[in-house]
């Protein structure tokens, strides 16, 4: 459990690097002389680092020693964050932004891997929540904690606080981490990208990058979609996105519970709710209070099925469980890029933003059905291995 704890606290730091930038992008914006929209590539060039640059280090580094090479990545998040403090121009900022986006898929997926070896199997999924928790709460804490830095002592002073909490990391995992499997034979980056090829891998990354769209285009829009739509005065939106994410750690945390019970089922059945809920807000969208409390909701699910999708990536390439787990977290920003892209697409019709809700619910049901076909496929290919002789199986 302690050790599962440094590293959630590891994610919380890297992640909070993350979210962080949107709360103090005017502030980097005025200090450095350049327009806002321009200091919001800072957004677009981390998440482009994430998207390409996480799966290529993490197969580049497959045949590294695990905890080595974690230390090593937390070491260039701190270099990372502290060269965004104290970088002189906007250019070098964003350098130090893609440095940092580099790294942080590589060690999520080197934590999650060594988080579920800490515990037995039958609580895989569990373990994976309570790591991905880290990054709830970098979004619940850690980017108001951040923003709040960055207005009063400046946005140097954000990137300069994450540093340290990514230092602090650095020597908890340092002093306290120990890996279960140190002798662990781990392959080559040819063979580790040959498991990218295989079905059921290709159908458990293909339900990430789906079924998450929908969720993040109603969080991406959510301000059209409380102030214009249900009414709300803007100065409620800080509460309201507390509350979601308040929400977002409990589904999270229960997602995982309920996966290890129903590892068949769960995945289908918090998907289909997802779809229900977004369908129920598209309903209620004009009332303010029934909107906040389907808001509420839609975090609590959409991050329920986080834990569900990550363990079905891992147990289907269980013999390159890290770069699958990497490519898993570029799955997920692809499906924020593309909830912003369609999410503005519809606040700019002339429909307005509500529709934003039947258009998500629509998504996560196209990954309702996707997740339900990859796991039949699943339980199919299990059944004819079962039913296979020995002897074919063997020649």
């Amino acid at each position: 459990m302690k050790q599962l704890a440094i590293l959630m606290f590891c994610v919380f730091s890297v992640t909070t690097g993350e979210f962080a930038v949107a709360g103090i992008l005017p502030d980097v914006a005025a200090d450095l002389g350049v327009p806002v929209g321009q200091a919001g590539l800072l957004i677009t060039a981390y998440a482009a680092g994430m998207i390409i640059g996480g799966p290529v280090l993490t197969a580049l580094t497959t045949g590294a020693s695990r905890k080595p090479l974690m230390l090593a990545l937390l070491g260039v998040a701190v270099v990372g964050n502290i060269g965004s403090a104290l970088a002189p121009t906007f250019a070098t900022v964003l350098a130090a932004r893609v440095l940092t986006a580099l790294v942080t898929s590589t060690f999520f997926a080197q934590a999650m891997v060594l988080a579920v070896r800490l515990g037995p199997p039958e609580r895989a999924a569990t373990a994976v929540a309570r790591l991905a928790l880290g990054m709830s709460l970098a979004m619940v804490i850690g980017a108001p904690i951040g923003t709040v830095i960055g207005h009063h002592w400046g946005w140097r002073a954000t990137f300069g606080g994450i540093g340290v909490a990514c230092l602090a990391g650095l020597l908890l995992v340092a002093r306290a981490v120990t890996d279960p499997e140190p002798g662990e034979r781990r392959g080559s980056a040819i063979g580790e990208l040959r498991v990218l090829r295989r079905r059921p891998v290709i159908g458990a990354l293909a339900v990430t990058a789906v079924g998450n769209v929908g969720v993040l285009m109603v969080f991406s829009y959510l301000a059209p979609l409380m102030t214009e739509v249900a009414g709300r005065a803007a100065n409620g939106l800080p509460m309201l996105l507390l509350a979601y994410g308040v929400g977002a750690t409990v589904g999270n945390l229960l997602g995982g519970f309920v996966f290890d019970r129903r590892p068949q089922s769960a995945l289908p059945l918090l998907l289909g709710a997802l779809a229900v809920a977004l369908v129920v807000s598209w309903l209620v969208a004009t009332s303010p209070l029934p909107g906040a409390a389907a808001v509420v909701v839609i975090g609590a699910l959409g991050f329920a099925v986080i834990p569900g999708m990550q363990a079905r990536v891992m147990s289907a390439a269980a013999d390159a469980p890290t770069l699958a787990m990497a490519v898993n977290a570029s799955g997920y920003q692809v499906a924020a890029a593309a909830a912003g892209l369609i999410g503005g697409l519809i606040t700019d019709s002339g429909a307005g933003p509500r529709p934003i809700y039947l258009v998500a619910a629509v998504l996560t049901a196209c990954g309702l059905a996707l997740s339900s076909w990859t796991a039949r496929q699943s339980e199919r290919s299990t059944l004819l291995r079962r039913r296979t002789p020995e002897w074919r199986t063997t020649r």
